[in-house]
């Protein structure tokens, strides 16, 4: 028996690995907003040390945040094992805004915080205890790389750190004995050994495969086609205003909407969520384009739609099991219900086609892939879209943090070599959450792209005969109940309403 311990990547955690450059980072990362409420200190400011604490007691249960990267030798690819120098200073950090802190400035500083790149040399997490915030509120931005969670597996984390009642118990910290790391000799010949026994493996996991298919044929017909699909996808992209080489900046906003009126929605147009989730992005990029003087009908806009292929059984592993869906938006399209009638008869034909086996395959086969390799084919994927749109479920009760409430849950998805703009949702206790991250020398304009999403929500729900019970909005706190806002709170929004760039003389 060997007398060290590690754990391999997997190589769609590995792929995300290798996507990152010095100027886009692959983290994804959350802005969640609390109220103060028990962790209120005398001063007016937030316990941090008892969160600090609270953070200690469940680190067991995620092993995964003790852990760093280690690199095979030569072979490139990388390994897990426990941090023997791990320090919880490092990753929970204390910062605060200029009180009252707006909820601009909060975005402000996020943007910054999601700007810098996690330092592989340690745990690749982050979390940035934010206090000062108006309205008696406290934030929490988080930060994890990529390789280590996919969407559902970062609202498991949430959970694990939250608690279903205002209960502000400090568990008790179990000792942390790290586990002995290999050498590099050792992983090497490891590896060696791996790679002589894949042609084994292969032969194993289609006997696998053949005993579960009910057709083997049909199903091998299946996902030969899926892949081919998947590889003619790889064809130039329409020149856009939400792409080009990014850099190193970002800007990031947000917008919540009811998870009712979308329900509502659903129901009344025939769909599904994610449909109406589509439509409404639909919509907002075409009257994007139109005000950037791009005439939308000459554009196919393509969206990579991630799909989780979680089982239950794989609920709370860490580690990432998705898949992606691409298509083209109608952007052609002006009105909302025809915009989503052909979405929904898109998804329904991709669903049929599985078309999300694609990715999964690829995956596999980069199991058996050198790095380098595996690198290309990784930095490939991002040219295939214009953006991303992923939604997350989320819990549909509140969540507690020491006794403080969780008002909302911001996600932010990072931006691939050239993406200007990614779209993240997740909801949470009847509202949904939309985070927008852009390159703002791409997308200098996301506030407005976010307000053209919050008409484009109004305009599909209108189109469906829905009437909203609350409007979409960027800034008011989710206590205001959807109530109107004051004159002051309508003045200072329109103040942080920016004036969208002007229209180039020239058609795209």
């Amino acid at each position: 028996m060997a007398r060290y311990n590690y754990e391999r990547l997997s190589a769609q955690d590995n792929s995300f690995l290798l996507m990152e450059s010095p100027r886009h980072h692959m983290h994804v990362a959350s802005t969640l907003i609390y109220e103060c409420g028990p962790l209120r200190t005398e001063t007016g400011g937030v316990d941090f040390e008892r969160i600090k604490r609270a953070t200690a007691g469940y680190l067991h249960r995620i092993p995964r945040y003790r852990q760093k990267l280690h690199f095979v030798p030569i072979e490139g690819s990388a390994v897990w094992v426990d941090d023997r120098h791990f320090s919880l200073d490092y990753h929970v950090r204390h910062t605060a805004l200029p009180r009252p802190g707006s909820d601009q400035q909060l975005k402000e500083l996020a943007s910054h915080i999601m700007a810098q790149p996690l330092d592989r040399a340690r745990p690749l997490w982050e979390t940035w205890i934010v206090e000062g915030l108006e309205r008696d509120r406290f934030a929490v931005i988080t930060k994890i790389h990529h390789c280590m969670i996919d969407g559902s597996s970062g609202v498991d984390i949430a959970q694990i750190m939250m608690s279903l009642t205002p209960d502000r118990e400090i568990p008790e910290v179990p000792r942390y004995i790290p586990r002995p790391a290999p050498s590099n000799i050792e992983l090497l010949r490891d590896e060696l050994a791996r790679r002589a026994m894949l042609p084994v493996q292969a032969v194993r996991d289609f006997r696998e495969f053949a005993a579960e298919a009910d057709n083997l044929r049909e199903e091998v017909t299946t996902r030969l086609r899926v892949l081919g699909e998947m590889l003619g996808l790889a064809t130039q992209l329409s020149e856009s205003p939400f792409n080009g080489q990014n850099g190193p900046h970002r800007r990031f906003d947000w917008l919540n909407v009811s998870l009712a009126d979308t329900k509502a929605m659903r129901r009344a147009l025939d769909c599904t969520i994610n449909d109406v989730v589509l439509t409404v992005v639909t919509g907002a990029v075409r009257e994007y384009l139109q005000l950037r003087g791009v005439n939308p009908t000459t554009l196919d806009f393509r969206v990579s739609a991630p799909v989780s292929v979680r089982s239950e059984q794989e609920r709370g592993r860490l580690g990432n099991r998705v898949s992606s869906w691409i298509l083209s938006l109608p952007i052609d399209e002006e009105e909302p219900r025809k915009q989503l009638e052909r979405i929904h008869e898109t998804t329904l034909e991709l669903k049929k086609s599985r078309q999300a086996l694609g990715v999964e395959m690829m995956m596999r086969v980069a199991e058996w892939t050198p790095s380098v390799l595996l690198s290309l084919g990784a930095q490939s994927l991002g040219g295939q879209v214009n953006t991303i749109v992923t939604n997350v479920p989320g819990p549909q009760f509140p969540l507690y943090l020491q006794g403080a409430r969780l008002e909302a849950v911001y996600p932010n998805v990072p931006l691939l070599e050239t993406l200007g703009l990614g779209i993240a949702l997740m909801s949470y206790n009847g509202r949904i959450c939309w985070g927008f991250n852009s390159d703002p020398d791409i997308v200098p304009d996301v506030e407005h792209f976010a307000e053209l999403v919050a008409k484009s929500f109004e305009r599909v729900a209108a189109a469906g005969g829905v009437e909203v019970s609350e409007r979409p909005t960027r800034v008011r706190s989710l206590d205001s109940g959807g109530k109107k806002p004051k004159k002051k709170e309508k003045a200072r929004r329109r103040e942080e309403t920016p004036t969208p760039l002007p229209a180039p003389p020239t058609e795209v």
